[in-house]
């Protein structure tokens, strides 16, 4: 088994990160759920050239003499290129987005402070439906972006823009991307059987299951826990070698539901064995591969799989609230006997049981490290444009999640690419992934050819995140 990962230190390679440009003091305002706010407005420099320590200074503390107020309120700059020629646009794309940037005011107005989007999430904030955190950014520059509810209620630690949430699912891309980063190394093939580099794998799986297969969701793994069904308890792991020993003992009890490459079917399980073969073939725990390969690359200082013990500790870092049957919210983190009573989420289910996020997810980001990662993928300093390319493409078609009465797609089609979701909507390009567990909704989304990025982190466990996502595609896209 794989070394137990790193813990990353609080100022883990911040010296190595941080800009050196000079900014202008940037001010946080949050909703407090009892307060009433002062509004303001603040200008905000470009996210890949804005001091470190300047953002936690200006974000980590409302205005002297006030409680956190109801939100922030963030302009934009006029916007300058993401990157030069960006991925797979057209010079059509690339001049409207010129023209977009202009400073001819063209930046959608729902999208500005004080838009339809804007007022969408404080409604839902002022009603205690919405905690967490939204971004939009334009090649890098932030839009609009509002921290709302508290990180740690207990504690009176409010969200801030920069405050780290557990992703659930939504960093299995990050899954992908190491894989992928791995094929441009040599070090695997797609179409390599998963037992020619691990070991363990009962004979059914070990003789019919690629690479590609996990990557796709197509290799008929199953998930212990799904929608409507009665799965068995989860236990509390105290360890990470006891943690994945139990992942491997459960393995070995599946069956494949049916035979690789036949059907599509989502499979949490199968991602957490490619973070399996990610830390042997790599040969490093594959957190720590991530942090150091992904995240540290693309600038995602406070992004890492943090384990329960830090989760509990570390003042930046949001605790999951659950709803339960009573109306109440409890702590996940604090309360591992209560699970939550969505079934999206995997009824009476807490993701906090788990020691530490595997392949399978439950990474830790910010609103801006995921920003960052757009930037960072597009501009090739993840994998060179050619294993882009494969990254984000999709390869398996599969019926939407989400229909109208008509049966017809609501977010457009979507294609299972090597870890995000490629999806079309109003003939733009959008790689995606969202999360959900007990106390969990989360969202990001990169418009590849709009250079729009959109990011949603939530500690509750919302039935409300979904008609977020819909109007965000809407009003980027024009729809």
């Amino acid at each position: 088994m794989p070394a137990t990962p790193r813990q990353p230190l609080e100022n883990d390679n911040k010296e190595t990160l941080v800009s050196q440009h000079s900014a202008q003091s940037v001010h946080q305002y949050v909703h407090h759920p009892a307060e009433t706010p002062k509004k303001q407005t603040a200008c905000l420099h470009p996210l890949a050239d804005f001091p470190r320590e300047r953002i936690s200074m200006a974000l980590s503390h409302p205005s002297p003499g006030h409680g956190p107020s109801r939100r922030s309120a963030l302009g934009f700059m006029s916007a300058v290129p993401l990157t030069a020629g960006g991925l797979l646009a057209s010079q059509e794309t690339a001049e409207a987005n010129n023209d977009l940037s202009s400073g001819s005011g063209r930046i959608p107005k729902d999208l500005r402070p004080g838009g339809a989007f804007d007022r969408h999430i404080k409604e839902l904030a002022d009603k205690d439906q919405f905690s967490g955190t939204v971004m939009i950014a334009y090649r890098g520059r932030q839009v609009l972006a509002r921290a709302y509810g508290w990180a740690d209620k207990e504690g009176r630690i409010p969200n801030k823009i920069g405050t780290i949430y557990a992703l659930a699912s939504s960093s299995k891309p990050f899954t992908g991307l190491a894989v992928v980063q791995l094929a441009q190394q040599g070090k695997l093939k797609f179409y390599d059987l998963v037992s020619k580099h691990l070991d363990g794998l009962p004979a059914e799986m070990a003789e019919r299951i690629t690479v590609h297969h996990l990557l796709t969701h197509t290799s008929g793994l199953g998930d212990a826990r799904r929608p409507g069904e009665n799965p068995p308890p989860e236990q509390i792991h105290n360890s990470y070698e006891q943690q994945m020993a139990d992942f491997w003992a459960n393995l070995k009890t599946f069956q494949l539901e049916f035979a690789p490459g036949t059907k599509k079917a989502y499979s949490s399980m199968g991602y957490t064995l490619l973070g399996e073969l990610v830390a042997k073939v790599s040969g490093t725990s594959f957190q720590d591969y991530v942090r150091q390969n992904i995240f540290l690359p693309a600038g995602m200082e406070d992004s890492a799989y943090y384990d329960r013990r830090r989760w509990l500790t570390d003042k930046r870092i949001a605790h999951p609230y659950m709803h339960q049957k009573d109306g109440t919210r409890v702590d996940a983190v604090r309360n591992l006997d209560k699970g939550s009573v969505y079934g999206d989420a995997g009824q009476g289910s807490n993701s906090a049981r788990g020691w530490m996020g595997t392949g399978g997810g439950n990474g830790f980001a910010t609103a801006p490290d995921l920003v960052r990662f757009a930037i960072a993928l597009q501009g090739g300093k993840l994998t060179t444009r050619p294993y882009t390319e494969l990254y984000v493409n999709g390869k398996i078609s599969a019926k939407p999640l989400k229909e109208d009465t008509s049966g017809n797609s609501l977010r457009g089609e979507g294609f299972q690419a090597y870890g995000p979701v490629a999806a079309t909507f109003n003939n733009q390009r959008i790689i995606t992934h969202g999360g959900g567990a007990g106390g969990i909704s989360t969202s990001w989304s990169i418009y590849l050819d709009m250079s729009w990025t959109a990011v949603i982190l939530s500690n509750y466990d919302l039935q409300s995140i979904e008609p977020i996502i819909d109007l965000e595609r809407r009003l980027i896209t024009g729809a």
